[in-house]
């Protein structure tokens, strides 16, 4: 089944993520596509994440498509005015590309070339509008394609946000643009999700609960510290804490692992998004036991 129709049926869907390298050795990127092929429904290659400059999603994306895994094509609003962002998403089409997840994306001053000029021509809500419009046969301002698209589009949500009432307002004009799957931020306070998820059933889209894989009790704590809309609870940080630095690793992907299998168990979300970060060659062993191989 395609990713789309994996949704469509109600299976637990499991994508994971892959960065793309920052040059032109494709050997890791290659690795990890093969270690997750079969394993996962799809998989999603970053657009310059955290606005670090690297190869782009869409050559992650053909390449995926070339060793048989199904790829979502990450595309932020930073880098491309409204001419670039359609002319990319008619090119990945044509090279075979059905998934897009639309973002804004981080700003620049996060990134390693902080001397760039942001562009944010468009936003998020305004680049799932475009989808739209191409796959219905027209461009942004109307104008009739020669072959329209036919893209299955993504957006994010930060269900553990505060306040969360402007995700939520922005989660609703997503919808209405066109969003037919979300893939969440981290997310790590179950109950809390759950809470979010009484308000996504509402409407007709997928939820996939985004998971970053807890590599110590520091990290935790960075999360909390640095990174809005991501709260790793207390008890998890005690969790990590005491199996001491030889076994925190291992305590996180059992941590991600157990997760995975409450949100599979209560049928709380869709699917789960894993992103490993630097660790992808641990998805196989983190969906081993959370029993889903």
């Amino acid at each position: 089944m395609s990713f789309r129709e994996a949704l469509d049926s109600g299976k637990f869907v499991v994508t994971a993520e892959v960065g793309p390298p920052k040059g032109t050795d494709i050997d890791e990127m290659i690795h990890h596509i093969e270690l997750l092929k079969g394993k996962v429904d799809a998989v999603n290659f970053t657009d310059n994440q955290s606005a670090v400059m690297r190869m782009n999603s869409l050559a992650g994306c053909k390449i995926a498509l070339e060793h048989g895994v199904e790829p979502i094509l990450q595309m932020t609003c930073r880098d491309r005015n409204r001419i670039g962002l359609q002319s990319d998403l008619l090119g990945a089409y044509a090279l075979g590309v059905r998934n897009v997840l639309c973002m804004t994306g981080d700003h620049v001053s996060a990134g390693d070339h902080k001397g760039a000029k942001p562009v944010y021509d468009l936003e998020s809500v305004q680049l799932l509008k475009v989808v739209d419009a191409l796959n219905n046969g027209k461009d942004m301002e109307g104008n009739d394609l020669k072959g329209s698209t036919d893209f299955f589009q993504g957006a994010v949500v930060t269900p553990e946000a505060n306040p969360l009432e402007p995700q939520l307002i922005k989660f609703e004009k997503k919808v209405k643009a066109g969003a037919r799957f979300f893939q969440t931020q981290a997310i790590y306070d179950i109950e809390k999700f759950k809470d979010f998820m009484k308000y996504a059933r509402r409407f007709p889209v997928k939820v996939l609960a985004g998971l970053v894989v807890l590599k110590s009790a520091g990290m935790a704590k960075f999360l909390n510290n640095f990174v809005p809309g991501i709260v790793v609870p207390e008890e998890l940080i005690e969790e990590l804490k005491a199996a001491g630095k030889e076994k925190a690793l291992d305590t996180g992907l059992n941590i991600c692992a157990r997760h995975i299998r409450q949100l599979k168990d209560e049928g709380i979300c869709d699917g789960v998004h894993i992103m490993a970060i630097g660790m992808e060659d641990k998805v196989p062993e983190i969906l081993e036991r959370a029993g889903l191989l």
